[in-house]
C-alpha cells in the first residue's frame, strides 16, 4: 500500500482488522454500517472501493468478501507476536503512546487471551510472592477481560496500579487481597477500578 489513506479510511480499515481480530472473519456492510452510524451502505461502499484501489484490502462480492488483512494474518497464525510493555497505566486505562510504553516484547500467543486488549506490566514490590509472583516478573494482562472472583488483577488504587486478587467478603464486600501476610488487605472507599486480568507471567533469570 502506497497512497495515503483518508482519515475515514483509516477509521474504516482500523475497524475491519479489530472485527477480523476479534471474530476471526471480516465484518458485512451492515454492521460496518451500524458501528459508523451510518444509514447508507453507499458511504461504506465508497470508502471500501477506494482502501481497494489503494491497496489496503482485498475483497470479492460475497458478503464477508474482504480477505484478512496480512497484519491480522501474521497475529492470528504466528506463535508470537508483540505487546507493549507499560511503565504505568493511567486512570482511563492503557494507553498506547511514548509517556507509557517502555518498549515491546515479543510473547507467546497461548497465554494471551485477547491480543488487540494485551499488554505487559512490570511487577513492583513483593506483596504477591505466596501467589508466585515477584519483583520485575511481567505480567500479561488483558484490559478487556472482565474479573471474576480470585482473579489476579491490575487495579487503579490511591492513583496507583497495584497487583492484587480479585476478593469479596462474606458481607459481599469487594476488596484486594495482596498474597504476603505482610500485607493488608485493601478495601476501596469508593469504585474499585479494575484495568486488566492477569492471563500469564514472563520472568527472566539474570545471568
Amino acid at each position: 500500500m502506497s497512497e495515503v489513506l483518508t482519515e475515514k479510511q483509516e477509521a474504516l480499515l482500523q475497524f475491519i482488522e479489530s472485527y477480523q481480530l476479534e471474530f476471526g472473519r471480516s465484518p458485512t456492510i451492515r454492521e460496518m454500517r451500524e458501528h459508523f452510524g451510518v444509514s447508507s451502505d453507499n458511504s461504506i461502499l465508497k470508502l471500501l472501493t477506494a482502501l481497494k484501489e489503494k491497496g489496503a484490502i482485498q475483497k470479492d462480492d460475497t458478503p464477508r468478501g474482504i480477505k484478512l488483512l496480512s497484519s491480522v494474518k501474521e497475529k492470528l497464525f504466528s506463535t508470537e507476536l508483540k505487546l507493549p510493555l507499560l511503565g504505568m497505566i493511567p486512570a482511563g486505562g492503557p494507553v498506547l503512546s511514548e509517556e507509557y510504553v517502555e518498549s515491546w516484547m515479543k510473547v507467546s500467543d497461548d497465554i494471551v487471551y485477547k491480543a488487540k486488549d494485551s499488554y505487559l506490566l512490570r511487577v513492583k514490590g513483593d506483596s504477591m510472592v505466596d501467589a508466585g509472583i515477584f519483583e520485575d516478573d511481567i505480567l500479561v494482562v488483558c484490559g478487556s477481560l472482565g474479573p471474576k472472583i480470585y482473579d489476579v488483577v491490575v487495579a487503579l488504587v490511591d492513583n496507583q496500579n497495584t497487583v492484587k486478587r480479585y476478593m469479596k467478603d462474606a458481607q459481599g464486600r469487594l476488596y484486594l487481597k495482596p498474597e504476603n501476610s505482610r500485607y493488608d488487605n485493601i478495601y476501596p472507599e469508593g469504585e474499585l477500578c479494575i484495568q486488566g486480568v492477569v492471563t500469564g507471567l514472563l520472568r527472566f533469570y539474570k545471568k
